[in-house]
């Protein structure tokens, strides 16, 4: 993904009139919990309240209230209250209710909002991927889009071409030191070019007692061969080996297309994130 700092700045540099819609309240079944926010300009908008109905009031009421202001005043932060039922009156059948607070956006507003994106930023789970093929870079794709840090990790420099810029790539002889480095709760996805190096990798991530996520690529009788080697020859536990995920994505879709994988196995990794 992308940083949200990032664009966030190239967002408020392109755009001098700002206002910011922040949920307040969320109160019953609401597209988005208290706390969420987006920007909006005169001609563009940074994030999403949820979309729908509710949005589209917040924009609106937005935009009148830059339009009211003849110019930015700096020190100056006008705010007003939403407060709106998601029900058939607005068109939407949520049934919750959601108070909106709509705040222009000053100097120090801009810079508190850039400094608490590079606090979010920081706080992203990483994802390492360990090899660059069909499916690596199928996954790399589908985690560009998601709220994590997701990083390529291959031996061959030719295998490191093309990937999306918001994915970090890494050349190293040594795949399995990056496990060692990887932060705590860190999620690893092996699916090199050569089974015993996805087993080396597998074997010490699974050491890790802090590992959010382990999966390797392949089938039942990969996984089985592994599991002879890691609990014979590598000094692995069955409880060690119990945390392994593999075959990746389930087997509820048997589709082995690249992309397919990817998008299976990219729910299964943020559903173990969001439980670690």
């Amino acid at each position: 993904m992308p940083a949200t700092a990032s664009l966030l700045r190239a967002f408020l540099d392109a755009h001098s009139h700002v206002a910011r819609v922040e949920v307040a309240e969320a109160k019953g079944s609401t597209p988005r919990e208290a706390g969420a926010w987006m920007l909006v300009a005169p001609s563009a908008i940074f994030g999403t309240i949820g979309g729908g109905q509710l949005e589209f009031m917040a924009i609106d009421r937005a935009r009148e209230m830059l339009r009211s202001q003849s110019s930015p005043r700096p020190g100056a932060s006008e705010a007003h209250t939403l407060d709106i039922p998601l029900g058939p009156e607005i068109g939407q059948c949520c049934g919750g209710r959601v108070s909106l607070s709509v705040t222009s956006m000053d100097e120090a507003r801009r810079r508190s909002t850039v400094a608490a994106a590079e606090t979010e930023d920081a706080r992203l789970p990483s994802v390492l991927l360990f090899g660059g093929g069909h499916v690596g870079r199928a996954l790399s794709q589908a985690l560009a889009l998601l709220p994590v840090r997701a990083t390529v990790v291959e031996t061959r420099a030719e295998a490191l071409e093309g990937f999306p810029e918001a994915v970090a790539t890494r050349l190293t002889p040594v795949p399995e030191e990056q496990v060692r480095e990887a932060p705590p709760g860190a999620a690893f996805v092996v699916l090199t070019h050569d089974h015993a190096l996805d087993f080396l990798i597998v074997a010490e991530a699974l050491r890790r007692g802090d590992t959010a996520y382990v999966g390797m690529i392949g089938s039942q009788t990969k996984k089985a061969t592994f599991r002879s080697w890691f609990l014979k020859t590598a000094g692995g536990s069955e409880a060690e080996f119990a945390r392994l995920v593999s075959p990746i994505g389930g087997a509820a879709v048997r589709d082995k297309r690249p992309a397919v994988i990817a998008a299976l196995a990219a729910a299964e990794i943020m559903t173990a994130l969001a439980k670690a």
